[in-house]
C-alpha cells in the first residue's frame, strides 16, 4: 500500500479526501462561501460557472425555491420568442389594465400599487404602452403590474415549454404576480440555481432565441435597478447583467458578471426561511465578491 499521505477535511459535514496535495482554488472557495453562508439561519443555492474556462461551483443547485421575481427574465425571454417568431413587435401596443384572472379558481384580482416597486405605471390605467416599455420596466424597475400584462400577452405556459428547450427541466413559470389564492394553495412559479444558471449561460452564449436578441436583453438586464447581491461589492468597471427576486424571507439574485478584461461568468444566488434578511443579503454579496476574486485570479 502507498505510504502517500491522506488527510481529510469536513466541509458542511462532508469528508473532503486530499490525497498529499494542497486544496484547489475551487475547492477552497467553495469552503469559503460555505463557511459565509452558514453564519446566516437560512437555506442557500450557489451556482457558478466561468464561461472561459467551464468551471463550475454548484451547492444545493437542485434545490426548489419560490421564484419569486427572478422569473421575469424567462417571461423576457418568451416575449422575444414570440416576437421572433412574428407573433407581434415589440413596438405592438397593449392597453393597461389592473384587472387579471387567478389562477386557482378563475376569480379576477387586482393588484396594490404599494405593494409594487414600481408606480407610474399605474397613473396610466386605460391607456397604451409598448410591449417593448412594458418589458423593460417589468426587468429593470420588477414592475408587477408590467408582468402580468406581459403575461397574459404571451402565456405562462409557453414560457416553461421555452425553457424546457434550454435544457432547464425544473424551473415552472404558472402564473403572474399577487395572485393570492393561488399563493394560499401552493401554486407558484418555482426554480432551481441550476436551471437559472442554463438559461443566463444561453443568454451569455447569444442563444437565448437568437444572437441579436440574446444581445438586447443583456442590455436590458445591465440596466437593472437593485443592485444589493450580485453588484454589491464589486469594482467600478464590472458590469452585471442581472435579475433579482425578494418575498418574505427571501432573496435571490441571478445574472452574468462582465469583467474589464472581456472575460464573463455566471452566477446565481437564491435564498429563503432567513431570519435576517439584511445580513443575508450582506453574506449573499460577499459570495459574490469572493467569486469574483476567484475569477479575477486574486
Amino acid at each position: 500500500m502507498s505510504k502517500q499521505f491522506i488527510g481529510f477535511l469536513f466541509i458542511m459535514g462532508f469528508p473532503v479526501w486530499m490525497y498529499g496535495q494542497k486544496m484547489s482554488l475551487l475547492e477552497q472557495l467553495r469552503q469559503d462561501i460555505t463557511g459565509t453562508l452558514a453564519t446566516q439561519q437560512g437555506e442557500f443555492a450557489v451556482a457558478f460557472k466561468d464561461l472561459l474556462s467551464g468551471k463550475k461551483l454548484l451547492i444545493h443547485e437542485h434545490e426548489f425555491f419560490h421564484a419569486a421575481s427572478t422569473m421575469k427574465t424567462p417571461v423576457m425571454i418568451e416575449v422575444f420568442n414570440q416576437a421572433a417568431k412574428g407573433k407581434f413587435a415589440l413596438s405592438d401596443s397593449v392597453i393597461i389594465k389592473n384587472e387579471f384572472i387567478s389562477i386557482a379558481d378563475s376569480s379576477q384580482y387586482h393588484l396594490d400599487s404599494t405593494d409594487d416597486s414600481e408606480y407610474e405605471t399605474y397613473k396610466h390605467i386605460g391607456e397604451k404602452r409598448t410591449i417593448g416599455d412594458l418589458m423593460y420596466q417589468m426587468i429593470i424597475s420588477s414592475s408587477n403590474l408590467a408582468t402580468n400584462l406581459i403575461i397574459g400577452l404571451v402565456d405562462a405556459r409557453n414560457v416553461t415549454q421555452t425553457l424546457r428547450g434550454f435544457g432547464a427541466k425544473d424551473i415552472v413559470v404558472l402564473r403572474g404576480v399577487e395572485d393570492q389564492k393561488a399563493f394560499d394553495k401552493g401554486l407558484n412559479n418555482t426554480t432551481t440555481a441550476y436551471d437559472l444558471m442554463l438559461i443566463f449561460e444561453k443568454l451569455a452564449n447569444g442563444k437565448a432565441v437568437n444572437k441579436k436578441a440574446s444581445e438586447a436583453m443583456i442590455k436590458i438586464l445591465l440596466d437593472q435597478q437593485f443592485n444589493d447581491i450580485i453588484p454589491a461589492k464589486l469594482p467600478p468597471g464590472v458590469k452585471v447583467a442581472h435579475k433579482t427576486g425578494s418575498i418574505t424571507a427571501v432573496h435571490h439574485d441571478s445574472g452574468i458578471v462582465f469583467l474589464p478584461d472581456g472575460r464573463k461568468y455566471v452566477l446565481v444566488l437564491l435564498s429563503k426561511n432567513l431570519l435576517d434578511e439584511n445580513a443575508a443579503i450582506k453574506a449573499m454579496a460577499t459570495v459574490s465578491d469572493m467569486i469574483y476574486q476567484y475569477v479575477h485570479g486574486k
